[in-house]
């Protein structure tokens, strides 16, 4: 059984700088592609970044490419998002998913594409 622990979030100011941890095990992380999601109040869960499981591929929305960086640490079985110049737009709760992913073509960025979930961590930004 997969399962996904978000760790990391908490309450910040604009312009600070967060890392959220996603510590995965029940499953065999590198054959794995990983996402980050966030979903803040009243609105829909949307996409945020998502790596590949050897790690050489990213996604990320437009709202935070440039600023949030996704990785992984195949060695212990974590995804991190480093999120730069965070924004009062940022504030959400994060969630982290993942599926399995056995090839480098393609992109995993719908809520559909990933079948296992974390319970998410609140990032909060204040302005």
């Amino acid at each position: 059984q997969v399962r996904l622990v978000e760790s990391g979030g908490g309450l910040v100011q604009a312009g600070d700088s967060l890392r959220l941890s996603c510590a995965a095990s029940g499953l065999t992380f590198l054959r794995y592609a990983m996402g980050w999601f966030r979903q803040a109040p009243g609105k829909e869960r949307e996409f945020v970044a998502a790596v590949r499981w050897n790690g050489g591929s990213t996604d990320y929305a437009d709202s935070v490419k440039g600023r949030f960086t996704i990785s992984r640490d195949n060695a212990k079985n974590t995804v991190y998002l480093q999120m730069n110049s965070l924004k009062p737009e940022d504030t959400a709760v994060y969630y982290c998913a993942a599926r399995s992913d056995y090839s480098t073509s393609g992109t995993y960025t719908r809520i559909a594409d990933f079948d296992s979930w974390g319970q998410g961590t609140q990032v909060t930004v204040s302005s």
